[in-house]
């Protein structure tokens, strides 16, 4: 009579040749897709307070305006992206974000102000004329969230 042998259950080891692949492919995904901070910003700013406020949802669709003082300086002033710019460049800054967008995204092309408390009423008033002009009647204004009182 033939003689059965019990075989033994071992599983194989893990192979891992391939783990410097799997790992350098993260960390080229993590590369890939982390956004870094798009200016820095070179105006001095205090945000209003808002009891009410909105979170943007896109952020790729909106333009950031951000008028401030600088230190040591009269005057209100002008960052768009990482530029100190004035009023006039307002529209040539709109006008390109528009070329950087589809059709579709057009219509919610969204403008955010982000404007210190102690700014003068005119540069807000000049910024909305020059957008205006170029026909960005989406606007947005950024303020910090105050707590409600209830």
């Amino acid at each position: 009579m033939a003689k059965f042998n019990k075989k033994k259950n071992d599983m194989p080891a893990v192979n891992t040749a391939s783990l410097p692949d799997i790992v350098f492919m993260l960390l080229f995904f993590f590369m890939v897709t982390t956004t870094m901070k798009d200016s820095d910003l070179k105006v001095v700013q205090t945000l209003p307070k808002a009891t009410e406020t909105k979170k943007l949802e896109q952020k790729k669709l909106v333009s950031y305006i951000y008028v401030g003082k600088l230190k040591g300086k009269k005057g209100d002033f002008i960052q768009l992206n990482d530029r100190l710019q004035s009023i006039k460049d307002i529209q040539n800054f709109i006008l390109d974000k528009r070329t950087k967008v589809t059709e579709s995204e057009l219509p919610r092309l969204t403008t955010s102000i982000k404007a210190d408390i102690n700014n003068e009423v005119g540069t807000i008033f000049d910024i909305k004329t020059e957008l205006r002009e170029v026909d960005a009647l989406k606007i947005n204004y950024s303020a910090t969230t105050m707590q409600r009182k209830e």
